[in-house]
């Protein structure tokens, strides 16, 4: 996947510009709170299974639902072509257009239209669009402007940036004045409407059943864009086919609420065959032409894999809470379909190429899962576009350094951490913390210091932590991960101190690996693969009662990766099952071998905070668990932080990778923190606990960063 100069230069300009990252946050923190208002009273679980399933059955059967959906709007006076790509599309609508003498079109926002190029299209053969969307009208008359949201396009744009837009257009001065500029886009607009020889629309759903087409707006230019002109052109993709009428409802019900956080948009239009239209000389019937766009979802509908992602009801929900979106926008994605679900849609439907480019932006934080509503595991197709991109592609040379030379062979990356451990004091000075990295790597501790490696890592202490529990209640095998082994062994001998104590055995298999999460994250299913098989003997031979893990990214690979990624081998994929059934996180094991009393103390509490790992959280769903062992500690004065669940930037390789981004989304987090006033912070991933502890330290605070596995042992 290769981050080239210009996706890098984008990255850089997003986030140099104050306006686009203000005005995404702003928005982005006030949907969070209307969307949970907007939602109350709905069983949005139910809402968006049943979104799921209709859209899952649509996508198993377009060529019966085209049919039929063909001989609904044909019977009304309607025509309907099934364009099989993006140039057959152009050339319908260009063809018809011509056979018109159509010199000028109006357009209302359509992601399908700007998926086949159309505006440049019908330019280059003397044909005018004019989009009348306000937002998309404003980024049309910047030339080289590309939009930064897909449901609000020109969010990022100050009103004094468009008073100068339309001070350039109408070539006299336009005061910023947000009423004023409305009135004058009015009335610029009006004008197209009524002399355009062609109206082109999208459609949020198209029904087989009655041939009719969905439009929801917030502005009535839809309205008078299917109905002014004497020839209607609605462009839809395959994935907007429903059933039946019925089927609207769900996806009504979760459109707006979704996209903009209210119960309805300003205009649902229905348009259901051809309709009395006004010509200029009297009245007529408008002819209505329907462009039903393939253009590579039929490739996708016959995809197992990817069929998924055709649930996308294009709300634009997974962008709203992306905290990686929300600093870069729309505009650094390279094509029309933007965030998580953008690149798989442009792996489909635009070039592959540019999908392989943008798909690394997600940071894996899982905050889409939670709000899509047509359900879709973003992140989960995301990790499989990467395996297909680097079987098309190969890995780039440092990563297949990196992986296959190191990460793939266990022994030898253990010999390099050590040796590293003894040739880093140029670098840490004598000191746990790393504060600055020479040159090249420089960037890598702006806003953080990094761990430096363990003098003695956790392998080589175990003997000496492991001790005689008389009638052991289970047998425990400690799969510690590669950080807690080599960085922060400290947090190793909490978990021996604590399960020991509660009368667990604990042993450490030797010939534990890495778990692959860097591979998976990279897309190399080989190493993955080859990874599983060698902790899955290593852990059996430990024959344990549990499997415990104090990293959550383990225990996720432990519990569902390796399964997977041993789906094809039957036997090994049985082991893995086999072996996911044992894993237990270290705190989801304490929480339920101790009692749920709380002790009574005489100390003064200690005030402490929670930050939820995403993966603790939202892949484990642990988050609960976490502050019920906290809270029955004691001694302990339990502070819930604002955003608690926000991602701290971290995701392994993603702050090396994108440490721009990374800093700016732990900063938050920082902020956060010192505002709870708490004295310790509490995280149940090493990984979070790597950044928060690099991050406070850079900032020369006094808050201290423990993992639960510290505190329970202290």
């Amino acid at each position: 996947m290769a981050n080239n100069d210009e996706f890098k230069k984008r990255i850089c300009q997003a986030i140099n510009n104050s306006n686009l990252r203000n005005a995404l946050g702003k928005f982005s923190d006030s949907y969070v709170v209307s969307r949970e208002q907007v939602f109350l009273g709905k069983d949005f679980e139910a809402l968006r299974k049943k979104i799921a399933s209709i859209k899952s059955d649509a996508a198993s059967r377009y060529d019966e639902l085209a049919e039929q959906f063909t001989r609904a709007v044909e019977a009304r006076g309607g025509k309907v072509f099934r364009a099989k790509n993006a140039a057959a599309a152009r050339e319908y609508i260009y063809q018809l257009a011509k056979k018109h003498g159509v010199k000028d079109v109006v357009k209302s926002k359509s992601f399908a239209s700007e998926e086949i190029h159309l505006n440049e299209y019908l330019q280059e053969r003397g044909i005018n669009p004019h989009e009348t969307d306000l937002a998309e009208w404003i980024l049309q008359l910047m030339p080289g402007e590309r939009p930064s949201h897909m449901v609000m396009p020109a969010i990022h744009l100050l009103k004094e940036e468009v008073a100068e837009v339309f001070s350039n257009y109408l070539g006299k001065p336009v005061e910023p004045d947000i009423q004023n500029m409305v009135r004058i886009a009015r009335r610029e607009l009006r004008k197209k409407f009524l002399t355009a020889g062609m109206g082109i629309s999208g459609g949020n759903i198209a029904v087989a059943e009655t041939g009719t087409i969905v439009i929801c707006t917030n502005e009535g230019n839809a309205r008078l864009t299917t109905t002014v002109p004497p020839v209607h052109v609605a462009i839809v993709g395959y994935e907007k086919l429903v059933p039946k009428m019925k089927d609207v409802i769900p996806i009504l019900e979760a459109l707006p609420r979704s996209g903009t956080a209210q119960p309805i948009t300003s205009y649902v239009t229905m348009v259901t065959g051809p309709v009395p239209a006004w010509k200029g000389n009297g009245e007529g019937i408008k002819e209505l032409h329907v462009v039903l766009l393939d253009n590579g979802r039929l490739e996708m509908a016959a995809d197992p894999v990817f069929k998924e992602a055709l649930q996308c009801i294009r709300c634009a929900s997974c962008t709203n809470v992306c905290p990686v979106f929300q600093l870069v926008s729309g505009q650094v994605y390279g094509d029309v379909y933007s965030g998580g679900i953008g690149c798989i849609l442009t792996s489909f439907f635009g070039k592959f190429e540019v999908a392989a480019d943008i798909q690394s932006l997600c940071i894996s934080c899982r905050r889409c899962t939670e709000v899509c509503p047509g359900n879709i595991n973003i992140p989960d197709l995301l990790i499989k576009l990467r395996e297909r991109t680097v079987k098309k592609q190969g890995l780039s040379k440092g990563y297949r350094i990196a992986l296959h030379g190191v990460v793939a062979k266990p022994k030898l990356m253990h010999t390099l951490l050590r040796v590293g451990s003894k040739l880093q004091g140029p670098v840490t000075k004598g000191e746990s913390l790393i504060r600055h990295l020479p040159l090249y790597f420089s960037s890598l501790t702006e806003g953080r210091s990094l761990p430096a490696i363990a003098k003695k890592p956790l392998r080589d202490r175990v003997k000496s932590l492991e001790k005689s529990v008389k009638k052991p209640r289970l047998r425990a095998a400690f799969y510690s991960g590669c950080v807690i082994d080599f960085c922060y062994p400290e947090i190793g001998e909490a978990v021996y101190k604590v399960l020991q104590r509660e009368g667990v055995k604990v042993i450490f298999p030797q010939e534990q690996a890495c778990c692959g999460a860097p591979a998976t994250y990279a897309g190399d299913r080989e190493t993955v693969v080859k990874l599983a098989k060698k902790n899955i003997e290593a852990l059996e031979k430990a024959n344990a009662d549990v499997i415990v893990t104090a990293c959550p990214t383990c225990a996720v690979a432990l519990k569902k990766d390796f399964p997977e990624v041993l789906a094809d081998e039957p036997a090994w994929c049985s082991r893995a099952k086999a072996l996911a059934k044992k894993v237990k996180d270290f705190t989801e094991l304490f929480s339920e071998i101790t009692e749920e009393s709380v002790k009574p103390s005489n100390k003064s509490s200690l005030k402490v905070t929670y930050h939820d790992s995403c993966r603790y959280k939202r892949h484990l769903g642990l988050n609960k668990v976490a502050r019920q062992v906290l809270k029955r500690q004691e001694g302990i004065e339990f502070i819930e932080m604002k955003e608690s669940d926000r991602c701290c930037g971290f995701s392994g390789s993603y702050s090396f990778k994108y440490p721009e981004i990374s800093r700016l989304m732990l900063e938050r987090k920082l902020k956060n923190i010192k505002e709870s006033q708490a004295e310790v912070v509490v995280v149940d991933c090493p990984g979070c606990l790597l950044q928060l502890r690099g991050g406070l330290d850079q900032q020369k605070s006094n808050i201290k960063v423990k993992h639960t596995a510290e505190i329970l042992a202290e």
